[in-house]
């Protein structure tokens, strides 16, 4: 029983993983750009739930929308003020101001008085709740996790296998050029991009906040999604939530069988194995290039 609480656990943290995931492969899909400001889209996500819930009193279920509704549209914008401008530069570049937008997102949230400096806590209807089986003791909070990482990941699927949204993504993220001139609006898919990853960032950091509360450096998360991502193939996004549940399997089982510290690199041995044995991970797809 108390093995199987552990990988249940460990589910529930690596679909958290999983979401993040998600965000940086829509993105690298669409754009060839790592979004290092994804965990920071997560905390501002969480935040505005926060927001809407303890200081405009919207109910619960309003709140989770709305919150989600106003990420995706803060990452339409980012994407055509901040990231557009810069595409086509060097990539080191985009990468550098991909991390400084997460700075400046977390510097701007401690600048909020009484905010950005303290711990809160998510009023959610299902806090502390829990379930037994016999003597097996479920978390409300865990269960709610993977079962809307488990939605989510097939609202996804449809979307992108039948509507001409997805499809139309699908096409531009296989070759930008080719799907330009077949009349398919690449720049403007390419802000739909953003908004989807800052909505799904969105969605994982009000699952997170009742686990963890909600704190300034909450987005630090992030780095524990990026090897997600390289473990299930940075190309695919059933890859994200598959990479995601392995790291946190991983974690789950080292933070209990092993040594204390063990846990905090357990993610980064997993990638540096990943990247010997198959170095397009689990689920990436092998590309050549002719020279």
């Amino acid at each position: 029983m108390q093995l199987l609480q552990i990988i249940i656990s460990g589910i529930a943290q690596g679909c958290i993983y999983g979401l993040i995931a998600l965000g940086f492969v829509l993105i690298y899909k669409a754009t060839e750009t790592v979004n290092f400001a994804q965990g920071e889209l997560m905390m501002l996500g969480a935040f505005c739930g926060l927001g809407l819930m303890t200081m405009l009193d919207f109910p619960f279920w309003l709140a989770v929308l709305s919150a989600i509704a106003a990420m995706a549209l803060f990452g339409i914008a980012l994407e055509r003020v901040v990231v557009r401008p810069i595409l086509g530069q060097p990539a080191f570049s985009i990468v550098m101001l991909t991390i400084g937008i997460g700075y400046v997102a977390r510097g701007l949230i401690t600048m909020i008085p009484t905010i950005g400096t303290e711990t809160h806590t998510l009023p959610v209807p299902y806090k502390d709740q829990a379930w037994k089986l016999g003597e097996l003791v479920l978390n409300v909070e865990q269960l709610v996790v993977i079962a809307a990482t488990a939605m989510l990941s097939a609202l996804l699927y449809l979307m992108f296998r039948y509507s001409k949204l997805g499809i139309a993504m699908q096409a531009a993220s296989q070759n930008q050029l080719a799907a330009y001139y077949m009349g398919i609006p690449v720049k403007r898919l390419n802000g739909l991009v953003w908004g989807l990853a800052a909505a799904v960032a969105a969605v994982a950091g009000l699952l997170l906040a009742p686990i963890t509360f909600v704190h300034a450096n909450m987005g630090f998360i992030g780095l524990k999604a990026f090897p997600a991502a390289v473990v299930g193939g940075f190309g695919s996004l059933p890859g994200a939530i598959v990479g995601g549940l392995v790291i946190g399997l991983v974690e789950a089982l080292s933070g209990f069988y092993l040594p204390e510290g063990f846990k905090d690199i357990a993610a980064y041995v997993v990638v540096l194995v990943m990247l010997v044995v198959r170095p397009n991970g689990l689920f990436g797809e092998k590309l050549r290039k002719k020279v």
